[in-house]
């Protein structure tokens, strides 16, 4: 198995824990809650990586520099 599939695995069961703690509520924003829950360890994994080289970081990444100081800046990493 390769790690895609590792990463893929890991945030499925995530997702049926979360739905299983919700107890019969209702879910909302679900897309927004997992993209920012996902982001800010992938932004750091990354940024350690790379000695905090934001240009190493943004081509790691496939963004530009300037979508990465933003993203850094929304999730306080800077």
């Amino acid at each position: 198995m390769n790690k895609k599939n590792d990463i893929a695995q890991s945030v499925s069961y995530a997702l049926d824990r979360y739905f299983a703690d919700l107890d019969g509520e209702k879910p909302a924003n679900i897309y927004d809650m997992v993209m920012r829950q996902v982001e800010r360890p992938l932004l750091e994994s990354v940024m350690g990586r790379v000695g905090n080289n934001q240009t190493q970081a943004a081509e790691i990444l496939g963004i530009t520099r300037n979508t990465l100081r933003r993203k850094l800046t929304d999730h306080g990493l800077l």
